[in-house]
């Protein structure tokens, strides 16, 4: 039997670390430290890819003989991005601006296998919000502080009363990291799993 090659997330996020733990015990983390502002006129789902890769590329480049995944995601609003928010007022904007509407969330991993080969896959999640009222909107910020992730909420808390259906292939790509996909682009980089 082989050994297992050394796994490093190219990213320093809570939410994907907690992920990928469902699938390895052993990984790396290492922060790509990635330029992620977006390409005059690139898509959402296009920027998605890009950073993902890029992510991966970066460690990878710097720890080789190793398999890298990186990982992005780009909420899309009707073709305008929402970013991690940073502010209270810049989340509710983003709540108020989704509220009665659908927001695409595009999100990418990459894995870069131990020989500089790179595997893609982006999973697009529909989530359709109900209508918000200023108060909603308020008790729910207060409460979860989302201030750190796309679009203003966290799924897989609080964050699933702000919803009317989410549409997707894979719960976990929604909190950051489509664990499906990972599982197939890990075992295609020959990562060992059940």
């Amino acid at each position: 039997m082989s050994a297992q090659p050394v796994v490093i997330l190219a990213s320093t996020s809570a939410y994907r670390a907690s992920l990928l733990r469902r699938l390895l015990e052993g990984f790396e983390q290492a922060s790509p430290g990635t330029d992620e502002d977006p390409l005059p006129g690139e898509a959402p789902a296009a920027r998605a890819a890009r950073l993902a890769e890029a992510k991966a590329r970066a460690v990878a480049a710097t720890r080789t003989g190793c398999v890298v995944i990186g990982s992005d995601q780009v909420a899309d609003l009707d073709g305008t991005v929402l970013d991690k928010p940073g502010t209270v007022q810049a989340a509710h904007k983003q709540l108020s601006a989704s509220s009665g509407r659908e927001v695409v969330f595009h999100t990418a991993v990459c894995v870069i296998d131990a020989k500089g080969g790179a595997s893609l896959h982006i999973d697009e999640t529909r989530v359709h919000f109900r209508h918000l009222s200023a108060r909603d909107i308020e008790r729910y910020v207060e409460r979860e502080r989302p201030l750190d992730c796309a679009g203003s909420f966290k799924c897989e808390g609080l964050g699933i009363a702000l919803f009317e259906r989410i549409a997707n292939d894979d719960p976990t790509a929604l909190i950051g990291l489509p664990l499906i996909a990972t599982c197939r682009l890990l075992r295609d980089a020959g990562v060992a799993l059940p």
